[in-house]
Formats: C-alpha cells, structure tokens, sequence
C-alpha cells in the first residue's frame, strides 16, 4: 500500500463512504421524489434537476445540521465537562491554562501557537468554531431546502401561495424535523461515553486499554 494512503486511510475511507452514501441517497431520494409528483399528476425530473431541488437540500442539510451540532457541542463541552471513567473524557483535575500553550509552542508548532496574542486565541477554539460554524451553515442549508420542498408540496396539494424562509422558521414541522435528529445525536454521543466506561474495543482509541479498571477516565 503507498505510504500516502496508509497515513490519510481513515479519512480516505471515511470521506469515500460519505460520497457513495451521499450519491445513493440522491438517486433513491430521486426515484421517491418522481414518485410523490406522479401522485398529483406532475411530470417527472431528471436525477441532475432534482439535484437542485428542496427535496433534496433539505434531507442532506437536516442530517448535516444535527451531526455538525453534535460534533461541535461535544468538542467544546469536553473542554470543560468530565465523566468518571469515561475514555471519552479528560482526566479528572486535568487543567489546561492559556499560558501553558505560548510556553510549550516550539519551532514545529503552528503558527498561532508560536505567534502568541489573538492568533493563538482564536486557535485554542479553532476546532469548535469551525464545526459549529458548519452547524450553521447546514441550518441555513436546512431552512432554505426545506421551505423550497415545503412550497412545492403545498402547491402540488393545495395551490396554496409560498410562503417565505422566516415564516417557515416558526412551523412546527421545520422544528420537528430538526428535534428529531438531534436528540438522536446526543443519545448516540451519551450513549458512547456510557458505554466507555466498563465496555472495550481492542485497539481503538476511542476505548480504554482492556486491561485498565472500569474508574480509569480518558482513553
């Protein structure tokens, strides 16, 4: 195996996955869409136009948006937040001071943390900014696919005027729509720091040694 893929992978692997799921979920998301529109005597559309469709926005920015809140969430509240026992977690009484990183910054750091000052500031949170600011995009992403997806059902059923992104903000099936990914997501998170705790899974880094007490806490 060529070295550049050895080191990248987890991430090769990861990102590969995401794109074969992602263009499976456009064709079978196609295949229903055509099938909702020959309900109400609509003609069909082509897989690349129902890429630009509500439709289609709205289910990957839905999913998007929970698993972004989830990651950023998560990363910023472990900076702060422990779980006895949980490889999840930090260690207990593990402190992390500002001034520690401008002390322990050597000439292979990045640039933030040799610079010091506001640069290094902003990239002590530079991990939970840019997941939760991929949160935000994807709510947006979410808002705009879904009020798109929502206008079109409503003139397809009831030739009911469009109404627009804000007032489709205030409905309870945007909010519903975004609760019920949520609350899985955290569930799945919780779940795994749980879990942690007196389960293993040998060589992962994201368990404890197997051979380590159940009260160890950080991997």
């Amino acid at each position: 195996m060529p070295r550049w893929i050895r080191n990248n992978a987890l991430s090769i692997t990861m990102l590969g996955a995401f794109f074969v799921f992602l263009s499976l979920q456009s064709v079978f998301g196609w295949q229903t869409h055509n099938e909702e529109l020959a309900e109400y005597g609509a003609q069909p559309i082509s897989w690349l136009a129902y890429l630009g469709t509500g439709h289609f926005a709205e289910s990957v920015f839905e999913n998007w948006e929970s698993e972004f809140l989830q990651m950023g969430g998560y990363v910023l509240l472990t900076a702060y937040l422990v779980q006895r026992g949980s490889a999840e977690s930090k260690p207990e009484g593990q402190t992390d001071r500002p001034e520690d990183d401008e002390r322990r910054a050597g000439p292979d750091s990045p640039w933030p943390a040799r610079v010091g000052g506001l640069p290094l500031k902003v990239y002590r949170n530079s991990l939970s900014l840019a997941l939760l600011l991929i949160f935000a995009g994807s709510f947006v992403g979410h808002l705009l696919g879904g009020v798109a997806q929502y206008n079109e059902e409503q003139a397809l059923q009831s030739g009911a005027a469009p109404i627009s992104a804000w007032q489709f903000l205030g409905t309870s099936d945007f909010w519903f729509q975004s609760m019920q990914n949520w609350q899985s997501e955290f569930l799945a998170v919780g779940a795994l720091i749980l879990l942690s705790i007196v389960l293993r899974q040998h060589g992962s880094p994201e368990s404890k040694p197997v051979t380590v007490e159940h009260a160890q806490t950080g991997a």
